[in-house]
């Protein structure tokens, strides 16, 4: 059975009202976007929808997380990124799905019809600006990534990627420091996303947790004591850069 649907009748109350694509809407263009928009929800691991497919729709993750695969011809897959709440899923413009995207936990999208939407960007210059930026943003992110797979060691992979989650918590819940937060990934999803073994995940949190820089709460609640800890474990230098 699917998880209930989220209702955020009022965009006011919506918990990524402040970082989605309709951040600077107005209240008559959130009324526009209520006449197309929609809401699906997915459980744990069921696909959203397959590379070449048609996609009628773009959507705002309002919580939960998606995974983006690739697929190859042997059939071995590479996940090649995540989307975390408030981020944007699709392209105006573009028909087909570009990646296999699946829920990586239960997972509540805000949907809008993609015609309606791309006739909104066209008319309402801002959401195209929003868009653009989240773009650069996601741009931003993946570069991130590269070095975080390229160049880290086991250790600086698994703090990178707690470090990210933390300041994407924050950013969310509009505070400066996230010090406690649910992983939204199986240690499962971790090592195939860093390229690692599932042995060398579970080692490396117990490691982390044995150093004091984390501590754990349950199976997902991750507890960071101080960040600038953790921070000093990714490898970064307190600028993002590669530390020489």
């Amino acid at each position: 059975m699917k998880t209930p649907v989220l209702d955020f009748k009022d965009c006011g109350t919506c918990p990524i009202r402040h970082r989605a694509v309709c951040a600077r809407c107005e209240p008559d263009e959130l009324s526009q976007l209520d006449a197309f928009k929609y809401y699906r929800s997915y459980e744990a691991g069921q696909p959203i929808i397959w590379s070449g497919d048609r996609m009628d729709f773009v959507a705002s993750v309002v919580t939960g997380v998606a995974s983006l695969s690739q697929g190859m011809e042997d059939g071995r897959t590479q996940m090649v990124g995540l989307l975390l709440p408030s981020d944007f899923m699709g392209r105006p413009g573009r028909e087909l799905a570009p990646y296999d995207v699946t829920a990586v936990s239960n997972l509540t999208l805000c949907c809008f019809r993609r015609k309606p939407f791309e006739k909104m960007m066209a008319d309402t210059p801002h959401v195209g600006q929003r868009l653009l930026e989240m773009t650069l943003d996601e741009l931003d992110a993946a570069r991130e990534w590269m070095v975080v797979l390229g160049r880290k060691n086991a250790r600086e992979k698994i703090a990178s990627m707690l470090a990210i989650i933390a300041r994407r918590e924050a950013s969310l819940n509009l505070v400066p420091t996230a010090n406690e937060f649910e992983l939204p990934l199986t240690r499962e999803a971790m090592a195939d996303y860093l390229g690692l073994t599932l042995e060398t995940v579970s080692r490396q949190m117990s490691a982390l947790k044995r150093d004091g820089i984390i501590q754990l709460a349950g199976k997902r609640r991750i507890i960071v004591p101080d960040f600038d800890r953790l921070q000093s474990e990714t490898g970064d230098d307190m600028d993002g850069g590669m530390v020489a």
